[in-house]
């Protein structure tokens, strides 16, 4: 494994992220030089460094091997978390050196748990530098990465195969490089889009710009306390669940569709399962929650309902009520939609409404079996027989993931936080969903969890964000050297 081919990548990454933290410290300019001006120029001036430097020293290399791509897309993510929570920690207050690290990793993740307790105090470089983390996270570093360099095919194709999940690549019938163009305009064009729709509902554009970057990406960071009750507008609400479901659809099918392409999402089984699981579920919350006592009428009802279903079901995790006191039904179905969540293909965590369906379809089929030994019943989707080989990995998956959901809460439990919070927080991080129930709620915070507890829900939140296998290939291969 050659130091020098990772160097040179990682390096690319983190001026990335140097060019957001100056825009960051552009945008505190603007708003008369705040407190954050200072934090942020000096962190992206020491990224720019650590960034240009292999740039500068180290020849350009190409030709990677299995170690190195493993290496240089888990490394990219760690490294860009580290050198993001540089302007949150040079700017204090609420931001020690643990919680500084918690909020860079959950932004990067776009998981959007926050540590802090007041984030309406920050300047507003320091909160846009927040929301950028989520803006990077959402398409990936990587991805970004690989946008603007040169183009060498196996290059491009060895990393992108790592950073881009198997199930997200089905739907892609495109050459590398047009995969990451297609996956990098949707996202701008919904960015664009959610911007000016949250800016012409009500909200300035400050807070609309910082909206749409955690939307787009699924992240969840807001600028109020309260996140989106904080306005109480229809409109807003609207604009963005709109946004967070087309967030969580598969940029690939999002692409086909706008550029006239194909006629319809709804020829995806897919898309079919995750938008109806995503209606049937908001109704049943909506009808709960009125029947339940908790709100006055079938509007607030449906509104709250549907738009909690929505930003849960899409791991985007703003709030317009706080979930946390409703029935036992709808937060058991909140909690489903977190481990579910949406499409591959998309900015979304969890395990991906496609895994959901494959088992789905799994379990009937074995059902089938059941009855009729001799029958030979294939598992389809979009009419396109899956290999078991397929299958297996699929559900292999979901044991794991439900496995280090367990254990974390276990390890959470042990250290003395409440049932209900260790295992929301544990489903919320792995599936970066951000907000969980109870003290971690829509309208809480996770500030009162010990420094264990956050660094043990940020190792959770890397690898929900990375699906797992990456983190735990890079040990394999490095064990087999």
């Amino acid at each position: 494994m050659d130091p020098k081919v990772i160097s040179r990548n990682i390096g690319i990454a983190l001026l990335l992220n140097a060019l957001f933290m100056y825009i960051s410290a552009g945008v505190s300019a603007f708003y008369g030089f705040d407190a954050s001006f200072t934090p942020l120029i000096i962190s992206a001036f020491i990224t720019s460094l650590a960034g240009g430097f292999p740039l500068i020293f180290v020849n350009k290399y190409y030709d990677i091997n299995l170690r190195e791509g493993y290496t240089i897309v888990v490394l990219a993510w760690v490294i860009s978390c580290l050198f993001g929570m540089l302007p949150f920690a040079m700017y204090g207050g609420e931001f020690s050196i643990v919680n500084s690290w918690f909020e860079s990793v959950s932004g990067y993740t776009t998981t959007g748990a926050t540590a802090l307790a007041d984030v309406e105090k920050l300047p507003k470089g320091i909160l846009f530098w927040r929301s950028s983390t989520h803006w990077l996270g959402g398409l990936g570093v990587v991805v970004f990465m690989l946008l603007i360099l040169p183009t060498v095919s196996s290059f491009r194709m060895k990393l992108s195969k790592m950073e881009i999940s198997s199930l997200s690549k089905e739907n892609f019938r495109y050459k590398v490089k047009q995969t990451i163009r297609i996956i990098s305009s949707v996202y701008l064009g919904l960015t664009i889009t959610t911007t000016l729709l949250l800016y012409l509902s009500g909200m300035d554009f400050y807070d609309a710009i910082n909206h749409s970057f955690s939307t787009v990406s699924t992240g969840g960071f807001s600028t109020k306390n309260l996140s989106i009750m904080y306005y109480d507008s229809f409109k807003i609400e609207l604009v963005l669940m709109v946004s967070m479901v087309l967030s969580g659809t598969h940029f690939g099918l999002l692409y086909s569709v706008f550029s006239n392409r194909q006629g319809s999402l709804f020829k995806s089984s897919i898309v079919r399962f995750y938008l109806m699981s995503i209606f049937i579920g908001g109704l049943f919350v909506s009808i709960n929650i009125k029947l339940g006592g908790g709100v006055e009428n079938w509007i607030t009802a449906l509104r709250q309902g549907f738009f909690q279903v929505v930003s849960i079901g899409t791991t985007t995790g703003f709030a317009n009520a706080d979930s946390s006191v409703w029935p036992s039904f709808s937060i058991l179905l909140l909690i489903y939609f977190m481990f579910q969540c949406a499409c591959s293909g998309s900015t979304t965590g969890g395990l991906k409404a496609d895994r959901v369906f494959i088992f789905l379809s799994s379990l009937r089929a074995q059902l089938k079996k059941q009855v009729h030994p001799n029958a030979i019943v294939p598992i389809k989707v979009n009419n396109h027989s899956l290999e078991r080989e397929m299958v297996y990995s699929v559900n292999l998956y979901i044991g794991v993931y439900v496995s280090v959901v367990f254990l974390v809460t276990l390890s959470l439990s042990l250290m003395g936080i409440d049932m209900m919070d260790s295992f929301s927080a544990s489903a919320a991080a792995m599936g970066n969903v951000g907000p969980g129930f109870g003290s971690v709620g829509s309208l809480g915070n996770y500030s009162g969890f010990p420094v264990l507890g956050k660094l043990l829900l940020t190792l959770q939140m890397l690898l929900g964000r990375l699906e797992i296998y990456p983190i735990m290939l890079m040990f394999v291969v490095f064990r087999s050297r």
